[in-house]
């Protein structure tokens, strides 16, 4: 069985037992967090939402907050000595899913 979910503004295929990558949620590390914004579940009995899959939710735990690696934007004006170095680190929480509720 498997689910898309919605968060961050973005939409995630998962399944059981897997581990994905999303924006940063306010949780800590081994805290329980539940994704409500189900579009769609899929396997023996699949589910479209009209947005969202009434009375269906995924549940997963907190493994990691991180930040990616860095992304340096570097922007110049040529014959006028100016130029400006900028890097950014987007960061990310990691969650493992443990459970589909359809």
């Amino acid at each position: 069985m498997y689910a898309i979910i919605v968060t961050g503004g973005k939409q995630y295929k998962v399944e059981e037992g897997a581990s994905i990558y999303v924006e940063k949620l306010d949780a800590k590390e081994g805290d329980k967090v539940t994704f409500d914004q189900v579009i769609f579940v899929g396997g023996d009995d699949t589910k479209i939402g009209t947005p969202v899959v009434d009375g269906a939710s995924v549940e997963g735990t907190v493994d990691k907050q991180g930040k990616e690696k860095k992304v340096v934007t570097f922007k110049y004006k040529p014959k006028k000595h100016t130029h400006t170095k900028q890097g950014h680190r987007q960061p990310y929480t990691k969650v493992t899913i443990n459970k589909i509720n359809a």
